[in-house]
């Protein structure tokens, strides 16, 4: 049965339904490869043994027969046959192919991303990273998704696809009963309005698969092979010599034609019940299919003409078509449509007992990378910018920093693919997406540590002696559109340092021994950065009397057993402006935690528990990559705890450490809590208001899923609220469901998560993807990593068994106070988290190196003028993305058909600016309101702005030329607000309203 929570949709759905008109079934037959960048195989081996004769065979087949048609979804593997395989001939078919209609892209991302565990930044990167590849090269823009694979449906996701100009949206995986509810009410299509807060324009019309999803049905009654795979299964790791694959199907002949028929035209039936229309989508292909596309159409063509030549006796027509084809015939049908509001389809479970919530922690350590990735080229997109605007200010070649910005954008989007950033793929293909990760972050690290090197060079070094002392210059990196205050951590040598800014003066500063190695230090620096701007510290070995960073001192309370209590001794507390921390000498552990403001103290304890797996698939449900299936409930990790605690005038640290044995030497699980001693300065409200946790956690024994379980005495009657990609919030209450309940309340969280009550909330904001759930009022349960392995053939056969035997540190920062206070700070801490100041090191020369120039009367280096935008509007990307098209569509048009198709030079005056608004409608009485800026004023240290031109998300239309289509739909309650842009702005202002996503093409005056 159906949660309640969809009961409106499918009561409308019923009320919709209605006689289908008069005539037979049209059957629009898609023909499609379902081509995984990764999963079981790299990139190159897929290319070597199918992906390439994909896109070679097709081309060839189309050009054969006017009405075939095929769908192309995601770009990277097409991008490389582009680039590595095709030939002239190959190119120029396809430009034909395309404006023929022919051949469709659809989706037209780099990849077909996962919903659950990406967030919304590297969504938009990856979809514009496909999109502007494909308006460059033929001028054309996706209009329909494809996202039949990601585990689940986020409702993020209809509103970038609207943003992005789509006309529908089409979905497959969704839980299964729920599935099998709509289908019973004909309700799997209908619109959806993923925002409360956004117009009806951001809504979109969405198809939901049924039950038989994405792949063509292949039982044949009159056979023992698959049916419709008449290429067979792909063979890796190269095609066979002799053409002959796996399990082709018996090929279309006289005498078994009406038997292909009889199949296609039942199943094409079956699947009529299921919606309201007589069009039905029929899509032909599945997983690595089309390597062989002569022998797919050489036996489809004849039974299309063989059902088309009885449709008046079977009931059913039969096409060959794209999603253009299909969505255009659907939408002159002019139907009216039920309203699906911003609920999302997560989690999502496949049966009863396969419940795909365990993938939200498979693989953390690569969830880590992908994220630190992601926001080490935000940061390096806005520096680049800045260091050409208003004009390059150094000896930087423009063409190799962009190639560097390019090879990570390229990583970024590849992994997040639905079975990269996920953790379900194999060992040797997570061991691929972290080596493209780390190369293209090699590349921008030496971008941006070439940028700051020039304008580092009459940094002050406290000395006069005309030598310069051993130590190091740290450069930071603000990437966010905010002034901000916050500590930053090196790792030093040495027991004593000094910290001066680029004008000589101290910085202050703390050094304590480092948590990592017993052997170096922890030099602690409060900073203060302006907007998208760097500043230059020293960093100096000190002896004597000469001023130093302050010695923080260590307090060791020892280890305490897990069952022991000596009772009624006092409790240790922990104090700066915002909260005080209480904690148990008895147990080491947290006690509870007062929030100064409002002056509440919420009782809280954190311990980490495990899941026990089953890894025997003939004794019962298993868990794997991608699902979880827990034995019990979770129970204790450690039978041990000891505790210490670092008091430094700048920050007080609380060590926890948690052994699985009372005696062990080693510890299996670690808790660093953070309080910050810093009330005053911009920003700084953001850093009192926090407490910083980093985890260890590993090495795991096999078959366990540890989580972290943060219990409290808050009265949230185990409603929890989660995030969508770090975009909005939903709501979760705890479900019974009649099995597998535990794994069924598991959901993912890509920012942040809480939980409340009348008085208090508690935020957890995290840099990477974890499960959450909440198994008891006032319980917040993360699920930090995972290291399993089981017997089913099909795992232990690709590989995907996922024994993760690393350590992880992710990173939690914990906000607690009044729902007023906490919805203020939410949104600017979580990006705080999230963008953190990039930290560029380089040893200073040693004390017998001259310095070049005197040094005693150093003088600061100029710098730009910081951007600054107000703390509801979030500066979402600002780069230079290179594309060499024009933004004239017309111009761009005449150029491709005058065949100037060449590598032109990018062009590196477009600068890409894309706002959004972090608050949702009525969220917060002053940051919920539209907000007006001025961008020739907040970019005036770029230079003078030229124009400023609006663009659809991904920037390929003009918005104002970009049309949607309008589906009819029942007369309801309108959310958000009406659409009322007006264009162009008056002195380049513009005003974003809640929750709103605006991109903008800006150029700049020639210097």
């Amino acid at each position: 049965m159906a949660p309640l929570r969809w009961l409106p949709l499918l009561l409308g759905a019923l009320l919709l339904r209605g006689s289908r008109a008069a005539g037979p079934i049209r059957a629009f037959v898609v023909p499609h490869s379902h081509m995984d960048v990764g999963w079981v195989y790299t990139v190159q081996e897929s290319m070597r043994a199918y992906a390439a004769n994909v896109y070679t065979s097709v081309v060839a087949e189309l050009a054969q027969g006017q009405r075939r048609r095929f769908i192309a979804v995601e770009q990277e593997f097409f991008r490389l046959w582009w680039d590595q395989v095709a030939s002239g001939q190959q190119k120029a078919q396809v430009h034909q192919l395309l404006a023929q209609g022919r051949l469709e892209f659809v989706l037209g991302g780099q990849v077909m991303h996962d919903e659950a565990v990406t967030h919304l930044d590297d969504q938009i990167l990856q979809l514009t990273e496909g999109h502007g590849f494909l308006y460059e090269t033929f001028g054309i823009r996706p209009r329909f998704s494809w996202h039949v694979d990601p585990f689940g449906a986020s409702a993020t996701t209809p509103t970038l696809f609207a943003l992005a100009g789509f006309h529908a949206h089409l979905i497959s995986r969704i839980d299964y009963d729920l599935k099998d509810a709509m289908q019973k009410a004909q309700g799997l299509q209908f619109m959806w309005r993923g925002s409360p807060s956004l117009s009806t324009q951001q809504q979109i019309f969405t198809h939901v698969m049924d039950q038989f999803s994405y792949c063509t049905p292949a039982h044949l009654p009159f056979s023992n092979r698959s049916g419709f795979y008449w290429n067979g299964v792909a063979v890796f790791p190269e095609p066979p010599p002799d053409g002959v694959y796996p399990n082709m199907s018996e090929p279309v002949t006289p005498a078994n034609v009406e038997l292909y028929a009889q199949v296609l035209v039942a199943n094409v039936k079956q699947r009529a019940a299921w919606f309201r229309t007589p069009h039905v989508l029929w899509p032909w292909g599945c997983d690595k299919q089309f390597f062989n596309a002569s022998v797919q159409f050489a036996n489809m063509d004849p039974l299309l003409d063989h059902i088309n030549s009885r449709a008046a006796e079977l009931g059913v027509t039969a096409e060959y078509a794209t999603l253009d084809d299909y969505f255009r015939a659907l939408h002159e049908l002019n139907v009216t449509w039920g309203v699906r509001n911003h609920q999302d389809f997560l989690p999502y479970a496949s049966e009863q007992q396969q419940a795909w919530t365990g993938f939200y922690a498979s693989r953390s350590t690569l969830k880590g990378l992908a994220r630190q990735a992601s926001a080490l080229l935000y940061a390096g997109e806005s520096m680049f910018t800045r260091y050409m605007w208003p004009a390059p200010r150094g000896t930087l070649d423009p063409t190799w920093a962009l190639q560097q910005l390019q090879q990570l954008r390229w990583a970024v989007s590849e992994v997040q693919h639905h079975d990269a950033i996920t953790g379900t793929e194999s060992p040797k293909v997570s061991n691929m997406y972290v080596e493209h990760l780390a190369m293209g972050t090699r590349g921008v690290h030496k971008l941006m540590a070439s940028i700051t090197q020039d304008s580092a060079q009459h940094v002050a070094l406290g000395s006069d002696s005309g030598t310069r002392p051993e130590g190091h210059l740290a450069s930071v990196y603000n990437p966010l559109a905010w002034t901000v205050t916050t500590i930053i951590t090196l790792t030093v040598s040495f027991s004593r340092a000094s910290v001066t800014d680029e004008s000589g003066r101290l910085v202050p500063a703390q050094i304590q021994r480092s948590t990592r190695d017993p052997s170096a230090y922890d030099l602690l620096i409060l900073v203060t950065i302006p907007g998208l701007s760097y500043r230059h510290y020293s960093v100096q070995p000190t002896t004597g009397t000469r001023a130093a960073a302050t010695m923080a001192s260590t307090v060791w309370f020892g280890r305490r057993q897990r069952h022991t209590s000596r009772g009624n001794r006092r409790l240790v507390t922990v104090v700066n402006n915002c909260y005080t921390v209480l904690l148990d000498p008895d147990t080491n552990l947290l006690h509870s935690v007062q929030e100064r403001q409002s002056n509440r103290t919420v009782r809280m304890s954190q311990e980490f528990l495990e899941y026990h797996a089953n890894g025997d698939a003939t004794r019962g449900p298993i868990s794997d990559n991608y699902l979880f299936a827990p034995n019990e409930t979770a129970v204790p990790a450690w039978e041990a705890v000891g505790l210490e605690v670092v008091a430094g005038e700048l920050v007080t640290e609380i060590r926890q450490r948690f052994y699985r044995d009372a005696t062990a030497q080693a510890y299996t699980y670690a808790i660093h809590s953070r309080l910050a001693h810093v009330s005053q300065g911009p920003g700084a409200e953001l850093l009192c208001h926090r407490i910083e946790q980093e985890y260890r956690v590993g090495p795991l024994e096999l078959n366990r899923e540890a989580v972290l379980r943060t219990s409290s005495d808050l009265d949230s009657q185990q409603v929890l609220y989660s995030d969508n990609n770090g975009y909005q919030m939903h709501r979760r209450p705890y479900r019974a469901y009649e099995s597998n309940t535990i794994a069924r309340n598991y959901y993912p969280m890509v920012q942040s998560a809480f939980i409340e009550d009348s008085r208090s909330r508690l935020v957890l904001l995290s840099e990477r993807a974890h499960g959450v759930s909440s198994p008891g009022s006032g319980q917040v349960e993360v699920m930090l990593h995972r290291r399993l392995w089981n017997n089913l053939a099909w795992d232990l056969n690709y590989n995907l068994t996922l024994n993760d035997t690393s350590i992880v540190h992710p990173v939690l920062w914990l906000l607690l106070g009044s729902q007023a206070v906490t919805t203020a700070l939410h949104p600017q801490s979580a990006l705080a988290l999230q963008h953190r100041p990039v930290v560029l090191l380089r040893e200073l020369p040693g004390r017998g190196t001259r310095a070049k120039g005197p040094a005693s009367r150093p003088q600061a280096p100029q710098q730009q003028a910081a951007v600054t935008l107000p703390p509801n509007l979030h500066l979402q990307i600002l780069s230079i993305p290179g594309w060499n098209y024009s933004s004239s569509h017309s111009e761009h048009m005449r150029a491709l058909r005058t065949s100037h198709r060449g590598q032109a030079q990018a062009d590196l005056r477009r600068v890409l600016l894309r706002l959004h608004h972090l608050y949702e409608a009525g969220e917060d009485p002053v940051l919920s309101q539209p907000v007006t800026v001025n961008l020739e004023a907040v970019l005036r240290g770029l230079g003078a702005v030229a124009a400023v031109q609006e663009r659809s998300l991904t920037g390929t239309w003009d918005v104002h030329t970009m049309q949607r289509w309008s589906w009819r739909t029942k007369p309801g309650r309108q959310t958000g607000r009406p659409a009322s842009h007006s264009w162009p702005p008056s002195n380049h202002k513009v005003t974003v309203h809640p929750k709103e996503i605006l991109t903008f093409f800006v150029h700049f005056r020639q210097q």
